[in-house]
């Protein structure tokens, strides 16, 4: 199976990376993660088939409301996400990092199993190490943060007890 997951890595990664891809994913994806998670009870997201993927439940920055957005997340080795804010490269953060500085307090679902995590803003010694593990899992992936013109913000999401 590993191979297999392997293998749909190498043919999907480049496309990831196409202007229309671009173009098109953020609108269509977040749709059809919705649909899935309705169908599903939030146990089955289409980015999951992939890579390791949860939904992040954060606090709005200025409304104070419940956001969710699904996520690529990379294992750090210790027990903790790295998530990063690429945002399909477009220029602008994605709200949801906003949130995440306004509100470190957060909760993930990974397969439909909740946990409480704290968020904390990577800083530029910890990046490269982040950004090596996140590439090993999604090779190119950095690509976004050079399209953006922006320095993307990465996060590590380490469980609260």
């Amino acid at each position: 199976m590993p191979r297999t997951v392997d293998l749909v890595r190498a043919i999907v990664a480049p496309l990831t990376r196409t202007p229309l891809f671009r173009a098109v994913a953020p609108v269509v994806l977040p749709r059809v993660e919705r649909v899935l998670a309705v169908l599903t009870g939030r146990r089955v997201q289409l980015s999951a088939l992939l890579v390791p993927s949860l939904v992040l439940r954060t606090t709005g920055a200025r409304s104070g409301a419940l956001r969710e957005t699904e996520l690529m997340y990379t294992p750090d080795g210790h027990g903790r996400a790295i998530v990063a804010g690429t945002s399909f490269a477009r220029e602008r953060h994605p709200a949801w990092t906003y949130n995440l500085l306004a509100h470190p307090d957060a909760e993930i679902l990974v397969r439909g199993r909740a946990m409480r995590v704290r968020a904390v803003l990577l800083a530029d010694a910890d990046r490269e190490a982040a950004w090596a593990l996140i590439e090993r899992q999604w090779p190119g992936y950095r690509g976004y943060e050079r399209e953006s013109g922006r320095v993307v913000r990465l996060f590590r999401l380490q469980p609260v007890r």
